[in-house]
């Protein structure tokens, strides 16, 4: 099977599998999707989920965010993890906002990038799920299923990307993301992985992937 023909299943199973695609993330306006990014990292979604409205409930726009000291911000969010940094990179950037964009979260890569804390990854998932702007952004389980299709060597998320936006079609890129996601999440993880279970993998896995998984489960 060619790249192409693997990315054609990949996005038709998708399609069957999540007709609806929840969003992991919850938020009501490009600032609260922005710092939910944000504060995602090395954490999971279902914690920041929790976190969130305790934070939203004291600042959920820019304004009234710099009302609030690096240290407030950061005794709130302390159970996603590394607060120090996310809390100096929340109230920091919400300053930007106020003196650059108007208080407004930006339209553009390059100006979401400038911003304390926010990668390009952090900047992709804004663009694409706040503003509607095609983008990728390749998050870990992205990054591992795309090598176990067989469609990316990515030794890292950049390369990843690169392959990810050649192979599918620009259109389909905001959905994909999040389908390819939820996908690794509910049925091909890194832990307590089941081939049973994973339709895709067990169809189009890459050849070594395949044959590991079986020789590691046959002991």
């Amino acid at each position: 099977m060619t790249k192409a023909q693997k990315a054609k299943f990949v996005i038709e199973t998708l399609r069957e599998i999540y007709p609806t695609i929840p969003v992991p993330l919850e938020h009501k306006d490009p600032y609260t999707l922005l710092i939910a990014v944000l504060m995602s990292a090395q954490s999971t979604d279902v914690r920041v989920n929790q976190i969130t409205p305790l934070l939203f409930a004291k600042a959920d726009n820019p304004y009234d965010m710099v009302k609030l000291t690096v240290d407030e911000i950061r005794e709130i969010i302390k159970p996603v993890g590394l607060s120090p940094a996310k809390a100096k990179g929340i109230h920091g950037l919400s300053q930007i906002l106020i003196d650059k964009h108007g208080g407004k979260v930006p339209q553009s890569f390059e100006a979401l990038e400038e911003l304390p804390a926010v990668g390009h990854k952090t900047a992709s998932v804004v663009m694409s799920q706040a503003f509607g702007i095609p983008a990728f952004p390749v998050d870990t389980h992205i990054h591992r299923l795309m090598y176990r299709w067989g469609l990316s060597d990515g030794k890292n998320v950049v390369q990843t990307e690169k392959d990810a936006k050649k192979l599918f079609p620009e259109a389909l890129w905001n959905d994909l993301h999040l389908q390819i996601i939820w996908y690794g999440r509910q049925y091909s993880p890194a832990r307590g992985w089941d081939i049973k279970k994973d339709i895709i993998t067990a169809t189009i896995g890459r050849k070594k992937v395949l044959e590991d998984y079986f020789k590691k489960n046959s002991k």
